[in-house]
């Protein structure tokens, strides 16, 4: 049984909690910027003393409307700087925040509600107030506020005015009484099936992340003068981590909840790091892609992305790149490479990706146009990152070593287990499930991997995704999947095939790259994907990235039809989670017929 150990060096004090990570700067260093706010095309600087004052008055705001220790208060809303303020003042009144994703139905917030017992929820704009308004659990015993209401009515005004009695001593002693063995947060998982699940994290499992990422080689690009932009939804665990991680270490954190505008905010804000999922890159590098086909300059485009797959790996190999390969990559980095990174405000020196898995192409792509993705693996039930990639300790393809204070175990099946600092204690009162996942003190991932010798964790499919055809044969489709969205026009892969005769796979078209592709195949421009999936010419290209997934698999694991679907996967039609990820379970049922149709004789 394989196992990789990374001990640590800190220590977490008993009496410590998450919301000392900011009164602590604020204390020590009260002018230091520790967030920027966009204004304009300015992001304007926010000085630790500034962002304490404003906790302290959201968090007397939260005492004097009745919340206590213990109190679950929930909030929704996209990522924006009051998100971070509500956190950390919900945490100085003592109580637990419960992380709503702000596209969530009223459904998925009456479940939440009723199960966290959450006596309060924060909404951030007027119509999420309506949906939240509209569920059955919010009676006249919750508390409901907005964040964004008539100017001066919302939650910041009336919570300065609503707590101007309660003393700064009140306050001090209900964070005085908060102990790192505390709940946290409750973070209902987004999960691709069932019902989701309240994971219990403790201020030591977030303290434990924020000590144990530092602790990497990842805090030698981390500090001051560093700047961070977080676009990922707050609610997520990834984001809400990192972000704490960022603060402590010196790192200015700007937030943005437009997700079509990035690039220009990119180019505003110069990030020195970008935390993302996979499809994000994904999108990048396909987008960049179509636009250097449609303005004729594909098969330049593509000589240079192969140049920085070539480069990155010769560099991770320890090999030294040839003269040839040098002088390639020297000429692309002028004619391809400067122009991506100054896509992403030129000033990025690493990214993260977490989430999902990320496809070694796109790793060393990446890689080698001068932007490291550094890749990590965690769960909510990880606090994040357990596992991550860093500066000098990387292994493309691989998710990197534990991350110190954890440690990593391979059950004799191939599942992967984890213990440690920021391994979660149990979900929500739900006994059955905590039993079922953890065992003699080891979380139960549900993921399967390997390890290497030097204790690189690799990930190689999801226990529950195995596809079994009716041969026998055991298919893992992520690694398809994944190849598969890397071509320009694929947006979402599903593999099919479990108790059939052979493997199949689900396409869907990306939407944008669709356009310049009829263009230049001479399509009518107002058709549709649904009119032109049975094209010869469109499922020809198709057919290369299904080709190029089956180079990686035997022939009896390899992909033998496909269909294309008449419109992508999004998370407003319930196939994706907030974080991108497919929801298996809903696209097979919502595409039964299609799935059939593949096996039809």
């Amino acid at each position: 049984m394989a196992e990789c150990r990374v001990p640590a060096e800190f220590n977490t004090p008993k009496e410590r909690n998450a919301s000392d990570v900011l009164f602590d700067i604020a204390a020590a260093t009260p002018a230091k910027t520790v967030f920027r706010v966009q204004q304009g095309t300015d992001w304007l600087p926010v000085s630790a003393a500034d962002a304490a004052d404003r906790v302290r008055s959201l968090a007397k705001g939260f005492i004097a409307s009745g919340i206590k220790p213990g109190d679950r208060v929930a909030l929704l809303s996209s990522t924006r700087i009051e998100w971070t303020l509500i956190d950390f003042a919900i945490w100085s009144a003592g109580a637990v925040p419960v992380p709503i994703y702000d596209s969530s139905s009223g459904p998925q917030i009456d479940w939440i509600m009723r199960d966290s017992a959450a006596v309060a929820i924060i909404a951030e704009t007027a119509s999420h107030r309506a949906t939240v308004d509209a569920v059955e659990s919010i009676t006249d015993a919750v508390a409901v506020y907005q964040i964004d209401d008539e100017p001066g009515k919302g939650i910041v005004e009336l919570f300065a005015e609503l707590g101007k009695d309660v003393t700064d001593a009140e306050l001090d002693e209900r964070r005085r009484h908060l102990t790192a063995a505390d709940p946290a947060t409750l973070i209902y998982t987004s999960g691709t099936t069932g019902r989701p699940k309240g994971c219990m994290l403790t201020h030591a499992n977030m303290l434990g992340e924020i000590g144990g990422v530092l602790e990497t080689p990842l805090n030698t690009l981390l500090g001051d003068g560093k700047r961070l932009l977080l676009f990922l939804p707050m609610a997520h665990v990834l984001a809400r981590a990192i972000n704490l991680v960022a603060i402590e270490a010196g790192v200015e954190v700007g937030y943005t909840n437009n997700i079509k505008d990035l690039l220009p905010t990119f180019a505003q804000f110069r990030p020195s790091l970008i935390l993302s999922v996979p499809r994000v890159f994904e999108k990048v590098f396909n987008s960049a892609r179509q636009g250097a086909h449609d303005g004729g300059k594909g098969k330049i485009f593509d000589l240079a992305a192969d140049t920085a797959v070539e480069y990155s790996k010769a560099v991770q190999s320890g090999d030294k790149p040839g003269l040839i390969l040098r002088g390639k990559h020297a000429l692309f980095d002028k004619l391809v490479y400067a122009k991506l990174r100054a896509a992403l405000g030129s000033q990025c020196e690493l990214a993260i990706s977490g989430g999902a898995p990320l496809g070694p192409y796109l790793g060393h792509f990446f890689s080698g146009v001068g932007i490291p993705v550094y890749e990590g693996y965690g769960l909510t039930e990880t606090t994040a990152a357990i596992c991550v990639n860093t500066p000098g300790q990387v292994r493309v393809g691989t998710v990197g070593r534990p991350i110190p204070g954890n440690s990593v175990r391979i059950a004799e099946d191939g599942e992967i287990l984890l213990s440690g600092e920021v391994v979660f204690a149990g979900y929500w009162q739900n006994e059955e499930a905590t039993a079922n996942a953890i065992t003699d003190g080891w979380f139960h991932t549900g993921d399967l991997g390997s390890l290497d010798a030097d204790g690189y964790l690799r990930i190689t499919g999801r226990k529950k995704e195995i596809i079994v055809t009716a041969g026998g044969k055991n298919v893992s489709p992520a690694p398809m999947e994944d190849i598969m969205r890397t071509h320009a026009l694929v947006s979402q892969a599903m593999v099919v095939g479990d108790q059939r005769p052979f493997v199949s796979t689900l396409i869907t078209i990306d939407p944008e790259a669709f356009e310049g592709w009829k263009a230049r195949n001479g399509k009518d421009a107002g058709a549709t994907v649904a009119d032109l999936a049975t094209d010869p010419a469109l499922c020809a290209e198709v057919q290369q990235a299904v080709d190029q997934a089956n180079e990686t698999v035997s022939h009896a694991e390899a992909i033998k039809k496909f269909r294309i679907l008449p419109s992508d996967f999004t998370e407003e039609t319930g196939e994706l989670t907030p974080t991108l990820k497919v929801k298996r379970n809903v696209v097979a049922e919502k595409f039964a017929a299609d799935i059939e149709a593949l096996y039809k004789k």
